[in-house]
């Protein structure tokens, strides 16, 4: 490239920076993309959310200020028709729309791309809100307008080919999980006492505190398991589900052996320094805390949900992955782990398949760059 011509502008659009890991995946793409020599613009509907002090060095930041994200649509053409990027990037269903109606109704000359981190069909079923209850029916009508779909793992493709869409609009391409600096960050302390030499072994669960993750099927495991041995319980993050979480572990009796810290902005180190990491989601696109705690060398078990466990266990080589929901499987599974854990450095290697050099080359040829 002539150094003396404009670099290649891209835009990465969401709604905030909220704390989940599609957004997470968002944030280690743009540095992937900085790093690959393209300008890029990260553009909020609004700036705000726990992982806005990791926005990557190199990322300009577009807050578009608006106090709903349909709002953002006026505000995302003029930025677009300002900017020039040549492509779209978007993630999580509303975001998707937005950019979707907002090339097609501005008739702009930009190619856009979004991304499916969930099975669409699973998360309706489970969801108790209307609007992603309907959220199938408006990737069928919306998403053919986009010029290529993106989706975490080959079960969330075949998801989507499910609800109709055209095998031809949809690509594969595994989330970019291991960063460089993730084996720093395992190394940090954990300023916890359940984490200190001879303490009893502590199973790790990471998510939002909501009705996907499935914490309550977690949590009655641990229950079981605990009557044979002495063992504590950790789930990082934070959600809706919180106050019912918090009943069902006073109802079992558990409120000194289960602890729910809230979000934490290295979840890696207390993956190191766990013994088992637990997987217990009702659906999922890509999970990628299971690939970070398997980066982390912990042993795994995970629930043989749609999808992306499967895929990334190998039909179970690098863990036992167990019914959805059920209690006294997964129970009996992370008791097996524990006293028969998958050699870490195999685990580690297979994450090493999830790596951010691989998704950034992909990703550059479905947006054209």
């Amino acid at each position: 490239m002539n150094p003396e011509q404009p670099k290649t502008r891209i835009a990465l659009f969401m709604s905030a920076l909220d704390g989940g890991g599609a957004e997470r995946i968002m944030l280690y793409l743009a540095r992937g993309f900085v790093e690959a020599g393209l300008e890029v613009d990260l553009v909020l509907a609004k700036a705000e959310g726990p992982l806005m002090s990791q926005i990557p060095p190199g990322v300009r930041l577009i807050n578009l200020k608006s106090k709903r994200l349909i709002l953002s649509l006026p505000i995302l053409a003029r930025y677009v028709r300002k900017q020039k990027p040549v492509a779209l990037l978007s993630a999580l269903e509303d975001a998707n729309l937005v950019a979707i109606w907002t090339r097609r109704l501005m008739r702009l000359p930009v190619r856009v791309v979004v991304t499916v981190h969930n099975t669409l069909s699973r998360e309706a079923q489970n969801a108790t809100n209307l609007k992603r209850r309907i959220a199938p029916y408006l990737v069928k009508l919306f998403y053919p307008w986009a010029d290529a779909v993106i989706t975490v793992s080959q079960g969330a493709a075949e998801d989507l080919a499910r609800l109709g869409m055209a095998s031809g609009l949809v690509k594969v391409v595994y989330n970019p999980v291991v960063m460089p600096e993730f084996y720093e960050r395992v190394k940090e302390p954990v300023d916890h006492y359940w984490f200190e030499p001879d303490r009893p072994p502590v199973i790790l669960g990471v998510g939002r505190l909501e009705r996907q993750k499935d914490f309550p099927t977690l949590i009655q495991a641990f229950a079981e398991l605990r009557q044979h041995r002495p063992i504590r319980l950790m789930i990082l993050g934070e959600g809706q589900d919180r106050p019912m979480l918090e009943r069902l572990i006073q109802d079992l009796g558990l409120g000194q052996e289960v602890l729910l810290p809230g979000f934490v902005s290295n979840p890696y180190a207390y993956m190191a320094k766990s013994s088992v990491f637990v997987l217990s989601s009702l659906f999922e696109g890509l999970p990628t805390a299971l690939i970070e705690a398997m980066a982390a060398g912990i042993p795994v078990v995970s629930t043989d949900c749609e999808s992306g466990p499967r895929e990334i266990l190998i039909n179970g080589q690098y863990g036992p992955l167990v019914p959805i929901g059920d209690v006294t499987a997964m129970a009996e599974a992370i008791a097996k782990t524990l006293d028969s854990p998958v050699n870490s450095t195999s685990l580690k290697q297979r994450a090493l398949d999830f790596s951010l050099e691989k998704a950034i080359a992909q990703y550059r040829q479905v947006l054209g760059v």
